[in-house]
């Protein structure tokens, strides 16, 4: 947790933006994997955590704009609950922590509500992303289930967005100390990328320094041979020499501030020419994304110099033709790269995903675009100094995709199919770091991850040798 100036700061903040109603904060529940008591790993809400700071289930909070209160509802537990979980601070106890002096027991927040709304007092939530929210919600406020869906307040989720965006020192610290568990992991990736291995012994092995050094992953681990499936999780693959393996991972801090961070690395110590002459594509795009990072720039402008970087090589090495910058406009490259350059990262490794995608990456001077690839771009509008995000150009050989594509006669002019189809069975490259928006430009966070083919090649050359 950090200082109680620094939760009292950032309430007083955000009641600085809304000016009427309760703002309710659900925090989340401890969620059963195959019975009652067999718990998947907690993890707090991130807007709660983000206010209040407590990583623990059965706790809310409300905040009133009207007289600047805070109120923090949760469980004072009994000697029943002592003798499995040892000694607990009281709710009041951790009301002190976090600069709230009047704390409630949680089953007290339903008639409290109940109250406000009897009394036409408005009840701004954030949007519930599971069901236990929505139940609540439902419970509290009498609403069935899509009005509840449609039904979070605007200006509570703008207002969150906005304070979240810019990250803090001390948040910008945090994130320093994911990436550098981060780095491990990615590290003793490169060193255990040996023919013979399969991927879960590899994903497990990072997947324990997440555990051991911060507070887990900030996703499941995305690490596979199959790199052409953009969010690959199976890991039963065995790694054979002239496989591409791609890393896609990253670690939570203690404090549950996340990392992440792709590289792609060939088993068996070398890049063939082949890969090697994809990877410097996708190497140079992200460098000339990373580069024309600063405050003021869209970064759906950045989008598209990387995708137009990589129809640029890709004409070079003779899979694209025509002109790229059209090629781009009118979305061939999209074969390639079908997804967005990055996303925000917090608290959430898609930062504040949950409060609407279009709210934390758009606003009202740039609109999401519906072209197959741009349209999943999370993050378009303009930078501002504060800002984490991340940069991830790919370029992917999906035989699916490819078929489709060439039966559907899309994009002749500018993709030649026939060189293309010689790529099936090659995988994906994407190359990923995490990135500050600072003043003057950008900072890319934390030590250096080895990313070059001569950097990657040198660790998995020196892993053969011993």
């Amino acid at each position: 947790m950090f200082s109680v100036q620094t939760y009292l700061k950032r309430r007083e903040m955000l009641l600085k933006q809304i000016d009427k109603g309760l703002l309710l904060f659900l925090g989340n529940e401890e969620s059963p994997m195959n019975y009652k008591d067999n718990f998947y790993r907690f993890r707090q809400d991130s807007s709660f955590l983000y206010y209040f700071g407590h990583n623990e289930p059965g706790m809310a909070a409300v905040l009133d704009t009207e007289t600047g209160e805070s109120i923090l509802f949760g469980y004072d537990f009994g000697i029943d609950d002592i003798i499995w979980m040892g000694p607990q601070k009281t709710l009041h106890e951790k009301g002190k922590q976090i600069g709230v002096a009047d704390t409630r027991p949680i089953d007290q927040l339903f008639s409290f509500i109940n109250k406000a709304v009897k009394q036409g007092r408005r009840i701004h939530y954030l949007p519930p992303y599971r069901d236990e929210h929505r139940i609540k919600l439902n419970q509290f406020l009498g609403k069935d289930f899509n009005e509840i869906k449609n039904g979070a307040s605007e200006p509570f989720i703008l207002a969150v967005v906005a304070q979240r965006s810019v990250k803090e020192p001390q948040e910008i610290e945090e994130i320093e100390r994911a990436h550098a568990i981060t780095r491990e992991m990615h590290l003793t990736a490169m060193s255990m990328a040996q023919p013979g291995l399969y991927e879960r012994d590899i994903a497990g092995t990072i997947e324990g320094i997440a555990l051991s050094k911060g507070s887990g992953t900030s996703f499941p681990v995305i690490l596979s041979v199959r790199g052409e499936t953009l969010h690959n999780n199976y890991h039963g693959n065995r790694l054979e020499k002239g496989h591409l393996m791609v890393n896609d991972s990253g670690a939570q801090s203690l404090n549950n501030y996340a990392a992440d961070i792709t590289r792609t690395i060939p088993i068996g110590g070398l890049f063939t020419a082949k890969q090697r002459a994809v990877y410097e594509i996708v190497l140079a795009a992200q460098t000339r994304a990373i580069e024309a990072i600063a405050p003021g720039k869209r970064y759906l402008d950045i989008h598209l110099l990387a995708a137009k970087t990589i129809a640029q090589g890709l004409k070079d090495i003779g899979l694209m033709k025509g002109n790229p910058d059209e090629a781009v406009a009118q979305g061939a490259h999209a074969l390639f790269f079908p997804h967005g350059l990055g996303h925000m990262m917090g608290l959430d490794v898609h930062d504040m995903e949950n409060l609407g995608e279009d709210y934390v990456g758009y606003d009202e001077s740039v609109q999401r675009s519906r072209q197959f690839g741009l349209a999943y771009l999370r993050l378009a509008k303009s930078l501002q100094p504060g800002y984490v995000l991340t940069v991830e150009p790919g370029i992917y050989f999906i035989p699916a995709l490819i078929e489709l594509w060439q039966k559907e006669g899309k994009f002749n002019d500018f993709i030649d199919y026939y060189e293309v189809k010689k790529y099936i069975g090659f995988g994906g490259i994407r190359i990923e770091d995490d990135v500050e928006v600072t003043a003057s430009g950008y900072r890319v966070i934390g030590e250096n991850i080895p990313k070059t083919p001569e950097e990657i090649e040198q660790i998995c050359g020196q892993t053969q040798e011993s």
